[in-house]
């Protein structure tokens, strides 16, 4: 392939980019649901080993502090965000098993332009999203460690450490790596320990918090996929649809077009599964299993069965809840689906070059492009404006000020982790007080989905809240901090006996608890060891690839002893 076609795909790659994150050029933080970021997020123990949480943001926060030290909150939030679209982009187009440029192009497009991409945005789930990018990398680097090409173990490392930033993310690298590498083999044995390392920050920590392990079983039927429209939630889950919260759907979806959308998508996908098995022989039949078996764990939520395996799983298996949100684990599929879908229109524009003219062909091919593009518009100007950059109200910065004259644990009101806010124009987001305060903070890790609430699983949440909706005072739980989110329904004034108010601000007012005194809880330290331990083990595994590949690189770049 010659230079000029090599820059398609990242000149394409970077198009979608611009198109999806526009409003980002705009300053301030782009917050929606989970997706917070603030100026500067300390690191702190809570981070490494989350005393009494499950370490659903391990090692995420930590990776995210350390970044913070190099780089403003707000720049991060971008470099993330083209990292996820462009990489995802550039990934299908380079892995697509085609030497020319417009059917990679369909593949990038196909693969970085979908429902998936959209709804996890919505959500905020741009770690979860990391995974997404990765996928096509990770597919690549194992095939060339089945094939022994040198540096590919490292290559295939510094492919999984961006999905490994999330436990879900992980767990698919991890079993991405196991399915498409061959058994019995010490290169397998090898990418697969390197890639356990890199889950080991969210495994240990898991282990060692004193969360209990189980979930809700009602989490079950609240976190399945949806239906978006008259076709119902498998149909939706064909077109890599189908999230839960029906508040982060685009509204393209609901449109009566959507499902033939997907059928059209589906038939010339089936048309290049062929075409990807020919191509592809190595891995196009893992690949195909673990899309599979991935589509099948989305929908186990939503058949009679599947519901009752994974309430049982949830109750009884530690760590289980991890797949009550099935639409999830999609990720290997989608990206089969834009592969097959691009191979698919590859070969049905060769038909109709050779029974009618060349032209027709790339008609075909130019359809398909903006196939995806049509079908989802509001993908376009972030997510139809709903990435819209807010900047923080100068209360948060006073609040963090004067907890950090008298550090102590904070506990945040109202006890609900999701809220609405008027300075993030209504947007709901996640309680940013955990990441912009330098010390603990306590809060609601039950979630509520409509007028159900899904229970957490921290011993010490549950408990404040009994406190609270006994109506008894907030300084019964212990913390020595009392932050109240105004606007979001503040507490009564009973919940607020015996504190002091030391800050009264327009949005945030902070309390002080004189009866208890300024410390900060964590885990014992035998757990912070043994936290600490993982993530230090999975920072050598990737400082490890990274020095690896760095010096194989030289030594191939250095002339001989010969000078020839």
């Amino acid at each position: 392939m010659s230079v000029r076609p090599r820059l398609v795909p990242h000149a394409v790659a970077a198009a979608v980019t611009a198109v999806v994150l526009a409003p980002l050029a705009m300053p301030g933080y782009a917050l929606r649901y989970d997706m917070v970021f603030v100026p500067r997020q300390a690191l702190s123990w809570e981070m490494i080993a989350p005393a009494d949480a499950l370490p659903r943001a391990v090692p995420l926060d930590a990776v995210v502090a350390l970044a913070n030290l190099a780089v403003p909150g707000w720049l991060l939030q971008r470099v993330a965000l083209v990292a996820v679209i462009y990489l995802a982009a550039l990934g299908a187009a380079r892995l697509l098993p085609s030497e020319r440029t417009l059917p990679r192009v369909v593949a990038a497009v196909g693969y970085a332009w979908t429902p998936f991409l959209a709804e996890r945005l919505l959500l905020g789930q741009w770690a979860l999203l990391l995974a997404y990018a990765m996928m096509p990398w990770l597919v690549k680097t194992a095939r060339d460690v089945r094939a022994g090409r040198p540096n590919a173990l490292p290559r295939l490392v510094l492919a999984a450490a961006p999905a490994a930033v999330t436990p879900t993310g992980g767990l698919i690298a991890l079993v991405t790596v196991a399915v498409l590498l061959p058994l019995r083999s010490r290169r397998t044995m090898a990418a697969l320990a390197a890639v356990a390392a890199l889950n080991a920050p969210w495994l240990v920590s898991s282990v060692v918090s004193a969360a209990g392990g189980a979930s809700d079983p009602e989490g079950v039927a609240q976190f399945a996929a949806r239906a978006e429209n008259w076709a119902g939630p498998v149909v939706a889950l064909l077109g890599t649809g189908g999230i839960w919260n029906g508040q982060t759907v685009p509204a393209s979806r609901a449109t009566v077009l959507a499902p033939l959308v997907t059928l059209l998508i589906l038939i010339a996908a089936a048309a290049g599964v062929g075409e990807l098995r020919r191509r592809l022989p190595d891995v196009a039949g893992r690949l195909l299993i673990l899309a599979a078996g991935g589509f099948l764990l989305a929908v186990a939520g939503v058949v009679g069965p599947g519901v009752t395996l994974l309430e049982w799983l949830v109750v009884h298996v530690p760590g289980a809840g991890l797949l009550r949100d099935g639409q999830k684990f999609l990720i290997p599929y989608a990206l089969a689906l834009a592969l097959c879908f691009a191979l698919g229109v590859e070969r049905l524009a060769d038909r109709l070059a050779a029974r009618f003219e060349p032209t027709a062909g790339r008609i075909l091919l130019a359809a398909a492009l903006l196939l995806p593009l049509v079908a989802l518009p509001d993908l376009a100007w972030g997510v139809g404006g709903a990435l819209r950059p807010v900047r923080y109200p100068a209360d948060w910065a006073a609040v963090r000020a004067r907890v950090e004259a008298a550090p102590g644990e904070v506990l945040s009101l109202p006890f609900e982790g999701y809220q609405r806010y008027a300075w993030t124009d209504g947007v709901v987001v996640r309680d940013p007080a955990p990441r912009y305060l330098d010390v603990p903070v306590l809060i609601n890790d039950a979630l509520r989905v409509g007028p159900v609430l899904v229970d957490g699983e921290s011993p010490r949440a549950a408990a404040a809240a009994a406190v609270l909706a006994a109506g008894r005072p907030a300084a019964e739980i212990g913390t020595h901090w009392v932050l109240v989110r105004r606007g979001s329904g503040e507490p009564d004034a009973s919940v607020l006996a015996g504190l002091r108010l030391v800050y009264d601000g327009r949005y945030l007012q902070l309390w002080e608890n004189p009866s208890t005194p300024a410390v900060v809880r964590s885990a014992d330290p035998g757990r912070r060891a043994a936290a600490l331990a993982a993530h230090l083990l999975a920072a050598m595994v990737l400082v490890g690839a990274i020095v690896l590949l760095r010096r194989r690189s030289r030594s191939t770049a250095l002339p001989s002893a010969t000078g020839q």
